[in-house]
């Protein structure tokens, strides 16, 4: 019997990225997540299967296309309640939206492949690594003049390293600078596997608690934290990410101890240390896949995020604030 083609499963590729590693850069984002962050702003990366996604504003309404989208459903996970409408953009006329029953929908897809103006899409494609590495190699005269590359991210990428290596791989072999942007989380004899490829590593941070970093997001710390020191040991090189969340981790406490890590146990390997304030922008995608619960915080202002950049600062880091 023939080898499968090993294939990994991504959710977006972004060209022209300014905000993932140095120079211009194409981010690809793999799919499925350890970690389960209320903040994420990017809900679709966490599950590790493909979902259906339904995007409002592109929905034309059931009238115009004949309910293709409720007929194509044979679960009948698709309704169209009454009274849930909205108005056309252009012509003021009550468009009759669809709504997605999430208990019952099996994420098939039928529903996605008649709907004409894509409001309903399956979000999670796999891609065998020939694929993704030409994609990818598309955007090298960009990368080679502004001194970017690729980053990979997630979700975690690390939950699929053998497919994260051997793109990176291809890559290094083309001569393309390799990013990895990760949480950390995964066990060491994947990190190893990605660990020849990787020529910065954009480490997220989130609590340096760890019984507070499991209660919010699901996992401990010490695999990360052993991991980064790991990684430090076998000289690569860190752009430390802490998102700065709201009655989580934005406390001075944990902002110095964050900064103690990266001083006393990480050393001259941080590069930068990135403060992410926390946003809303996230918010609108997990109504695209959920009906569940949405995490909403009023973000923090510019003083205090320069005020902690200050505190991190006194420990001779290099600290920005995206």
């Amino acid at each position: 019997m023939a080898e499968k083609e090993l294939t990994g499963r991504l959710y977006d590729i972004q060209g022209f990225s300014v905000q993932d590693g140095p120079g211009v850069r194409t981010t690809a984002f793999l799919k499925g997540c350890p970690l389960h962050c209320p903040w994420c702003h990017s809900p679709e990366s966490q599950a590790f299967y493909p979902q259906l996604s339904w995007l409002s504003m592109r929905c034309t309404g059931t009238a115009s296309c004949d309910s293709r989208c409720l007929k194509a459903c044979t679960k009948g996970a698709l309704e169209a309640r009454e009274g849930d409408t909205r108005k056309d953009a252009l012509t003021g006329a009550d468009l009759q939206m669809v709504h997605v029953k999430r208990d019952i929908c099996d994420n098939c897809g039928d529903c996605a492949e008649v709907c004409y103006p894509t409001a309903l899409y399956i979000c999670g494609e796999d891609y065998t690594v020939d694929r993704l590495v030409k994609r990818l190699l598309q955007d090298k005269r960009f990368y080679d003049k502004s001194g970017g590359g690729v980053t990979i991210s997630g979700g975690e990428a690390l939950s699929q390293a053998d497919f994260v290596a051997a793109v990176m791989k291809e890559l290094k072999a083309a001569g393309v600078h390799c990013a990895l942007d990760t949480t950390g989380f995964a066990p060491w004899s994947e990190v190893e596997k990605v660990l020849p490829y990787v020529d910065l590593y954009l480490l997220d941070l989130k609590h340096m608690d760890s019984k507070k970093h499991q209660q919010v997001t699901g996992v401990p710390t010490e695999i990360i934290h052993e991991n980064a020191k790991k990684i430090a040991k076998a000289g690569g090189h860190f752009q430390i990410r802490i998102p700065v969340i709201p009655q989580f981790n934005d406390d001075v406490l944990n902002i110095r101890a964050t900064a103690e890590f990266c001083k006393n146990e990480l050393g001259d390997s941080v590069d930068m240390v990135q403060l992410l304030p926390y946003h809303n922008l996230g918010v609108t995608k997990y109504m695209r896949i959920s009906d569940g619960p949405v995490m909403e915080a009023t973000p923090p202002t510019d003083e205090y995020m320069n005020y902690l950049k200050g505190v991190m600062e006194e420990y001779g880091l290099y600290v920005t604030i995206h």
